[in-house]
Parts: structure tokens; C-alpha cells; sequence
């Protein structure tokens, strides 16, 4: 085998439809001699009838990041199809409507609580549920949004973000013993199924494509995969805590 993540063994949440940069994630480290297992809630026939457009068809198990009992059998699960993890990639994201859309000051707790359970604290809870099966040089890669402003009808999910970047911070503290990295990347807007449950998403769309200094493509979920890629590589094996931007450069320009 040959390729950026020769022999090494994944597990992909977050594959809906092959327009998620979790799919593409998946289809590039197939291509680049990676092993995957995805994960799939809800819906998980649709996860694998979409697993089977990879360039070889991937085992799917049913993971709900909320379930204790589902993450404490997670490490048993895997291992029916590989014997062990490189990496993890952690594509999870979901809030209800009435945290987004401009209802931030109107939000229940108990929505933003569970905004907060699927989106943050999964992403801990999805390492160490894996953590069994991983050794030194391993990686926890996640998806963000950049947090570090606040963005027109993001609102809870902005929050949430937001924690997640600080949980893998503090993950990449706590794992950094054991060798393992934690680092996430904050992708730009891409109309994925995601983006449109999100009202007025079409006001991220415009200021990408008119600002970013590389230009931005709503639909292209590559950039962001090879980050992932690169970030699950043997590359970086140093860098640890950290988030890298692939949004065109959106983030580095004033408003």
C-alpha cells in the first residue's frame, strides 16, 4: 500500500450524504491506503448505502454520541472490522431550530443542551470511548467553524464551536501523555445537509465568495479533507491543541 496514511486505520463520523466533508474525508483516505470504518445515527441505512460509493464499500456501525452504552461497546464494535485506530475524525454537529436563526436570546436550556451534548461534548466522548483501541502517534481530528466571532444566525451552534475548540485543547493536554493529537479544522461555509437546516446560511455563502483572499467554493468538500488528512498523517507529528483554517483565508482579512 502506498499513500499519505499507508496501513492506517480510521473511524469517520458524520457521513450523511457524499456531499459531507466527512464522506470526502473518507474517500481520500481510502484512496491514500487508509482502512475506514464510519459511523452512522438515525438514518443508518442511508449511511450505508452511501458507504458504498467509496472506492471500496466501508463497515458502518451505529454510534448515538449521547448514548453511554453505545460508546462504552464503540471500542468491541470496531474491532469486528479492524484491529485497532490511527485516527478518529469527529464530524458531529446538530442543534435544534430554535437555537439558530437569530433565536439566541429565546433558546430553551434544554435545546441548548442538547446542542451542546451532540456538538461539544461528543467530541471527548468520542476520543476516549476510542481510546482503547489507539496507541502513541495517534490522532482525534474535528470539524469546526471559526468561533472566535460571532456569526449572524449561528448563534447557539457559534457557542457550541466554541467549546469545541476548547475541548481539544484541553484533550490535546490530557492525551499528550499517551501520544495522541488533537486538533481540529475550521472549514469555511460548504453547502452541505448541515448548512441547510441553518436559516440565512445564504449570508455566509455571500461573504465567502465575494472576500475570501483565494476565492471560496461553496461545493468543494476537498481542502478541508486533506487537511483532515494531513492532520491524521504521520506529518504532523508534533502539533497538537491546534485549529487550521481552510476557508480561503476569510479569517485572516478585517471586516
Amino acid at each position: 500500500m502506498s499513500g499519505l496514511l499507508a496501513g492506517k486505520r480510521l473511524l469517520v463520523t458524520g457521513v450523511i450524504t457524499d456531499a459531507s466533508i466527512a464522506f470526502s474525508v473518507a474517500k481520500l483516505a481510502q484512496e491514500n491506503g487508509a482502512q475506514v470504518v464510519l459511523t452512522g445515527y438515525g438514518r443508518l441505512s442511508l449511511v450505508e448505502r452511501i458507504a458504498k460509493r467509496l472506492p471500496e464499500p466501508a463497515p458502518v456501525i451505529e454510534v448515538d454520541v449521547t448514548n453511554t452504552e453505545h460508546l462504552a461497546n464503540l471500542a468491541d464494535r470496531v474491532r469486528e472490522h479492524v484491529d485497532g485506530l490511527d485516527g478518529v475524525v469527529h464530524s458531529i454537529g446538530f442543534a435544534p431550530q430554535s437555537c439558530l436563526g437569530g433565536g439566541f436570546l429565546d433558546a430553551p436550556w434544554e435545546d441548548v443542551a442538547t446542542a451542546l451534548h451532540v456538538s461539544t461534548y461528543s467530541y471527548k466522548s468520542l476520543a476516549m470511548a476510542a481510546l482503547p483501541l489507539m496507541s502513541a502517534g495517534g490522532a482525534v481530528v474535528g470539524l469546526t467553524f471559526d468561533a472566535t466571532k460571532a456569526w449572524p444566525v449561528y448563534d447557539w451552534m457559534g457557542v457550541a464551536k466554541a467549546g469545541l475548540e476548547s475541548a481539544s485543547r484541553y484533550l490535546a493536554l490530557h492525551l499528550g501523555k499517551q501520544g495522541i493529537r488533537s486538533n481540529l479544522v475550521a472549514a469555511g461555509p460548504l453547502r452541505t445537509i448541515a448548512a441547510k437546516s441553518i436559516p440565512g446560511f445564504d449570508q455566509f455563502e455571500d461573504a465567502w465568495t465575494e472576500r475570501a483572499p483565494l476565492g471560496w467554493n461553496l461545493t468543494d468538500q476537498e481542502p478541508a479533507a486533506r487537511a483532515c488528512l494531513a492532520l491524521l498523517s504521520d506529518w504532523f507529528p508534533a502539533t497538537t491543541g491546534e485549529i487550521v483554517h481552510v476557508d480561503g483565508g476569510y479569517h485572516a482579512i478585517g471586516a
